[in-house]
Parts: C-alpha cells; sequence; structure tokens
C-alpha cells in the first residue's frame, strides 16, 4: 500500500508540509496518491540513523549481506502487480518494460550477493615482514577495501527500478557495507515507496540495523541539496542531466568535507558507419538504427544520437532508407509532461540553427505526451564550427554528420565530449584503414562497440558504464556489474597488526577462503 509518507529507517513519517502527486502520462492525469516532501527534520533524523547504522553495517559479514541483497529482492517480487501498475501509472511505460526492469533490479541484487558472499572483491593483499632485511627490517602491511559511510543515490527519472530505489547504485552501497538515504524521484514516488518497503522489510528480516536504508520524498532539489550538504553523507550516486550532476558536484566539492559524486550524466553515443558496410548492408542497418533511435522513446543514455560518416552517394542511400523507416515508427509515451518539455525545447534549439537540415520526421496526430520523432543532417565543418549541435537531446532524436573525408571524421570524434558508448559500423577488415578513428575513439568513450547498437546495457563484471566528463564525472569507475561497487570503498592498510585483531579478509589463516595477493603471489591458501 502506498502511503505517500517517508521511511526515516524502518519508521514512516510525514512531518513536512509540501504536497504532490505522480503523473500517468498515458492517461495525461494526475495519480490519485499523494506524498509529502521530506522536511529538514526527517533528513537529519536519516542521516543520523544511516551514521549510527554504518558502525554496524560496515562489520557485517559478507555471508549476511548476501542474505540481505537476496531477501530485497524477493521482497520485491512479492509485491508483483501492485509494483508493475504502479510502475506503468508513473511512467506511460508498457508492463513488458517494467516486468523487463524489475527482472534486471531482481538480477543485480543477486549478483551483488554472489560477490559478496565469495568476498574476494575486497581485494586483499599481504605483504609479510622480513625482520632481519638490511638496512632496515620490512614491516607486515596487509591492505583490503573498506566502505565509505552512508551514501545518498538519487533515483533516476527514465529506470525507477533498475537505477533506482532497490537499483544498480543501491545494490551497491550495501554490498559494500554502506547505509543508503534515497532521494526519491518525484516522477515515481509511488514504486519507489513499494520498492523501499520491500527494503525495509528485507532489513528487519534479516537483522540489519536501523538506518540501513531511508527513502526520503523529493518534489524538487531542495532535499537532494540539504542531503549532499550533510557532513555526515560520505558519497553521492546519481543518474541524470549534466545540469543536475553538475550541480551536485560542485555542491559536493564545496563542503568542509568534500566528498565524491559519482554521477552518470549525457551522451549523444556517437555512431561512425563506415563506407563498406554501408554500400553492402546499408538497408540493413538503417531499419536497425531507425528502431534503435525510437526505441523506448529515445528515452535511453544510451540512445544513438550522432551517425557520422564519409560524404558520398553511399551516405546519402543510407539516410534515405532510414528516413523512410524512421518515420514510419509510431510515437510513443514519454515518462512525463516534463520531460517532453525538455525534448521539444531542446529540439528546436538545435533544428534552428543555421545549417542544420530536418531529414525525417513523424509529422501525423500524436496523443498528448507522445514525442514526434526527428533525423537532422549537418556537413561535418559547421558541426565543428557550432558546439551547439555536440549537445545530447534527450528523446527520439539523431543527427547525421557528413564528413568530407577521414581527417575531418576523426577531428569531430576528438573534439567531442566525453561520451558512454561509441560505435563503429565496419564491413570484413574495412576498420584496419582506420585505426585513427578507434584510437580517437577510445579517447572519448567508455565502451565502443563493433557492428551492433549502444542501446542495452548488459549486467556483467565486463562492462563499463561511464566515460570521459560530461559522460560521467569520474571516468575510472562503471555505474554498472560488479565493479561498481568500487565506488563505496576506500583501499585500508594494516601496519605490524597483530593477527587476531586483523579483519577475517587478512587473516593469516584465510578463514573466508578468498583469493588474496600474499607477497605479490595471488592465492586461496593459509599464510
Amino acid at each position: 500500500m502506498i502511503t505517500g509518507k517517508n521511511y526515516i529507517g524502518n519508521q514512516l513519517q510525514a512531518k513536512g508540509n509540501t504536497i504532490y502527486k505522480t503523473f500517468n502520462p498515458q492517461l495525461n492525469k494526475e495519480n490519485t496518491s499523494v506524498f509529502i516532501e521530506a522536511s529538514e527534520e526527517e533528513i537529519n533524523e536519516a542521516v543520523s540513523l544511516a551514521s549510527s547504522a554504518f558502525k554496524k553495517f560496515r562489520v557485517v559479514s559478507g555471508k549476511q549481506k548476501a542474505e540481505f541483497l537476496n531477501t530485497i529482492a524477493d521482497e520485491i517480487l512479492n509485491l508483483d502487480d501492485a509494483l508493475i501498475k504502479t510502475y506503468c501509472s508513473e511512467t506511460g511505460l508498457p508492463e513488458g518494460r517494467a516486468k523487463g526492469e524489475r527482472g534486471r533490479t531482481i538480477f543485480q541484487l543477486r549478483t551483488f550477493a554472489e560477490l559478496v558472499n565469495e568476498g574476494s572483491w575486497v581485494n586483499a593483499t599481504i605483504d609479510t615482514s622480513i625482520p632481519n632485511r638490511e638496512p632496515a627490517p620490512k614491516s607486515d602491511i596487509r591492505r583490503m577495501n573498506i566502505p565509505l559511510g552512508p551514501v545518498v543515490v538519487f533515483g533516476a527519472s527514465n529506470f525507477p527500478l533498475a537505477y533506482s530505489t532497490g537499483g544498480g547504485d543501491t545494490a551497491a552501497a550495501l554490498a559494500s557495507g554502506c547505509p543508503v538515504i534515497m532521494k526519491s524521484h518525484p516522477m515515481h514516488a509511488g514504486t519507489g515507496e513499494l520498492v523501499a518497503s520491500a527494503i525495509i522489510k528485507a532489513a528487519e528480516k534479516t537483522g540489519m540495523p536501523n538506518g540501513v536504508f531511508s527513502n526520503l520524498n523529493s518534489s524538487g532539489i531542495e532535499v537532494g541539496q540539504q542531503l549532499v550538504s550533510h557532513s555526515e553523507v560520505k558519497a553521492v550516486g546519481f543518474t541524470g542531466s549534466i545540469r543536475g550532476g553538475r550541480a551536485l558536484l560542485d555542491l559536493a566539492a564545496k563542503r568542509k568535507e568534500p566528498i565524491p559524486v559519482f554521477a552518470e550524466m549525457g551522451s549523444v553515443n556517437p555512431v561512425i558507419v563506415l563506407p563498406k558496410a554501408l554500400e553492402n548492408r546499408g538497408e540493413e542497418l538503417a531499419k536497425t538504427y531507425a528502431g534503435s533511435i525510437t526505441l523506448g522513446t529515445g528515452q535511453f543514455c544510451t540512445n544513438p544520437g550522432l551517425i557520422l560518416g564519409i560524404k558520398g552517394e553511399i551516405l546519402d542511400n543510407f539516410v534515405n532508407i532510414l528516413v523512410t523507416n524512421f518515420v514510419k515508427v509510431t510515437p510513443s509515451c514519454m515518462l512525463h509532461p516534463n520531460i517532453l518539455k525538455a525534448y521539444e525545447t531542446n529540439k528546436s534549439d538545435v533544428t534552428q540553427q543555421e545549417g542544420l537540415r530536418v531529414v525525417g520526421a513523424y509529422e501525423g496526430e500524436i496523443q498528448p505526451n507522445y514525442a514526434q520523432q526527428v533525423v537532422t543532417e549537418v556537413e561535418g565543418k559547421i558541426f565543428l564550427e557550432n558546439s551547439n549541435l555536440h549537445q545530447e537531446v534527450f528523446g527520439p532524436f539523431s543527427m547525421i554528420v557528413k564528413c568530407e573525408n577521414k581527417i575531418e571524421l576523426e577531428q569531430i570524434i576528438s573534439q567531442l565530449e566525453g561520451q558512454l558508448t561509441g560505435t563503429v559500423i565496419s564491413d570484413e577488415d574495412e576498420i584496419n584503414a582506420y585505426p585513427e578513428i578507434v584510437a580517437a575513439l577510445q579517447n572519448r568513450v567508455g565502451r565502443v562497440i563493433f557492428n551492433g547498437v549502444p542501446t542495452g546495457v548488459e549486467v556483467c563484471p565486463s562492462m563499463v558504464h561511464g566515460g570521459p566528463y560530461p559522460a560521467s564525472t569520474d571516468s575510472r569507475f562503471s555505474a554498472v556489474g560488479i565493479h561498481s561497487i568500487a565506488r563505496w570503498v576506500r583501499p585500508f592498510s594494516y601496519q605490524d597488526w597483530p593477527n587476531e585483531l586483523l579483519p577475517e579478509e587478512l587473516k593469516n589463516e584465510n578463514p573466508l577462503g578468498i583469493s588474496r595477493v600474499v607477497d605479490n603471489k595471488e592465492t586461496r591458501t593459509a599464510l
């Protein structure tokens, strides 16, 4: 049942004065549930509880954390149709998408459960002492990762489950031993409360300390600002716009004790289409990309918003087929009227730039909150000279850049801002003639794709979902996969510490049986 209240630890509270509702974009009307924004008192109480919980949670065993994470997954599944119906009513997305995203959320939680249950993720290293070393003895030094402290996670507008309340940031932070204070997204506050109730229930069932998780409602930016500024918060996870992520990064940097903000932000995800591939497979590729650009109404951070090719008849044919298929796609609902408004504003700003041409647009009638897809094209020289053309238009929009030659193509790639992905469409060994292009692309993206589409992010250890700024605020980390846990920990060393006082992960006996690097050799054996 949705109450509209805030979870301050395991207690529901509603002390604030600001109320709001979510919106059903398919029905074009407000949903009935009323939500109460968290007050300053509730914010402080949630952080205080998290800080107290951290003292116990940071030393909870991997086996216990695994049980907690698996129980969260079970409790989310127990929400059943109530969760799916609420999700759909707050997003306009179909039931199939809701169930698919729920499945991904469950998979992420269970994957982190497996990770912490096994235990080697702490990256334990041991350098044993050499008492008789000359000219000075060598100390015994042992290192492992330890959790940072309370983490604030911001829910994402476009993924109410997989990137929000019980999503990847939350799962990774809890797996690391960090309590989570969730800043629920106002567009899907009901979905967020239901998932929060599952997390709280799981915490109680598995004996986790009160305050290991809180869920705070927020209609605007004030709650988030207060959380990031709070002295007891030690890190922030964010998925959203460049403007929002940058504001949080700046706010965190101005604190007396600056803290890391791991933000995954904007990306146009350049796609390089090479001539031979277009000549041999142009029609197939055009149909594929017409679908990729419009998938989910373009509301993916990996939407292919930029297609670059060498000017000529082959590229022209590809564009013509792309446009033909593109305008036939039936428009679909965007997540919220505000997102549609931003799409229309950004689309208008870009299409009014000098030298840009609209080559394909859906022109039929559409329902309220539905988006009309657009494809544009521009000469490479103009694109290079106008940075306004480089910005993301979040929605079913893509721009084709016609380059004079591969030199200009390389220049354009090199001048792009950081991106989450880059794609190369190549035929056979065609790519071997473009080493500079590949090198330039590698310098601007976090993941490079060969003969595919960027939409879709596999959850696996080798996935990198991040990239140079502004794709993310720290390109050394991924927001997806088990290695995303590294954002919420720091390395810590013990020097000449008594064996009986060391953490289990670093004891001579290796009671957990984890993989460790001992005197530069990886082993699971005891010392």
